[in-house]
């Protein structure tokens, strides 16, 4: 976040009047995130995650990914509040850049992005997988577990060349190493063909692998597949979702890697606008993480009942409820 306080407007009072309309309306998004989106975000991906940690045995292929997700999500639910009650507002110097805390938390939202932007492409390709081999578990949950820890790892391992770019970025300028890499657009540039190209090209083709499949109708695809009807609806709801939540952050991240340094250091006007753009952009991105599991809320068919088994289970304790007994005991006579 931003604030109108630390430039001069002494050649037009417009665009005084329009840096405050924009920090208002930025304002505003920020009070009703922190009401309303954060506790949503945090109640629905806990519970995504402790609903599919208790029925294990039930979990399939989707159901990994997704909580994988989810703990991404939890991870850009906590970065959220500290960005958006930033030194703009409250003039807290924990946001400010060159801070070694601000760094950290930037490279958990980093980390948190592309696991969310590979688990999706993941899920995609690995339904492909399923729709095409039903029966060869290629995609089992197994299988899946191990890819989401491979995910996480290699997030951690792109998010490091960036961390040093941003590092040196805030250091001092004496030292011969950092002084070659002191260029936070070169950070940004990974971040875009890393966290948003690569991913988005490999969910298109796998996109249009499913779209043949599905078309293409043989004995094969006749059988029952272990999948749910329901998980293409998610697939795309998810896919979508994503792409529109996420692509407007990329694309400010884009554009301020080719940015002229001249424009940055001379048009006000600009900067100003570009800075309100990348506001509603980070918007975005944030929603990512309460949007998501309020779809596959809606969009999962199992996932209520599974809810309700976990819910039982810690009204009636360990002892199990006094009903589920009985008809235990009637079965048995």
């Amino acid at each position: 976040m931003w604030s109108c306080e630390d430039l001069n407007y002494t050649n037009s009072s417009e665009e005084q009047y329009l840096c405050n309309e924009f920090h208002l309306i930025l304002f505003i998004f920020s009070v009703l995130y922190l009401i309303i989106c954060f506790p949503v975000g945090l109640c629905y991906n806990v519970q995504l995650v402790l609903v599919n940690l208790y029925n294990k045995a039930t979990m399939t292929m989707p159901d990994v990914y997704f909580v994988n997700m989810a703990i991404a999500g939890l991870i850009i639910n906590a970065v959220a509040p500290v960005y958006l009650l930033g030194p703009a507002y409250t003039k807290w110097s924990l946001w400010s850049f060159g801070n070694e805390v601000y760094i950290t938390l930037l490279i958990l939202f980093n980390v948190s992005s592309l696991v969310i932007m590979y688990s999706t492409t993941l899920l995609s390709l690995d339904y492909y997988i399923e729709c095409a081999l039903p029966r060869t578990y290629m995609s089992s949950v197994y299988n899946t577990k191990h890819v989401c820890g491979f995910i996480w790892g290699g997030a951690v391992l792109t998010s490091f060349s960036s961390l040093l770019f941003y590092i040196c970025n805030h250091i001092s300028t004496k030292i011969i190493e950092c002084s070659k890499m002191q260029n936070r657009e070169a950070a940004d540039a990974i971040m875009v063909l890393i966290g948003y190209v690569v991913p988005i090209i490999a969910v298109i083709y796998a996109l249009v692998l499913i779209l043949q499949i599905r078309k293409d109708t043989t004995p094969l695809d006749q059988e029952s597949g272990r999948l749910d009807p329901s998980v293409h609806r998610l697939l795309i709801a998810t896919v979508c979702t994503q792409f529109i939540l996420w692509t407007p952050y990329y694309v400010t991240l884009l554009v301020n890697t080719f940015m002229d340094a001249r424009i940055k250091s001379s048009d006000t006007f600009y900067i100003r606008t570009f800075q309100f753009i990348e506001g509603l952009s980070n918007f975005l991105a944030f929603s990512s993480s309460f949007v998501l599991p309020l779809i596959h809320r809606h969009i999962n068919k199992n996932f209520s009942g599974k809810l309700q088994r976990l819910l039982k289970k810690l009204h009636c304790g360990s002892q199990g409820c006094t009903h589920e007994h009985s008809v235990v005991q009637q079965v048995m006579t």
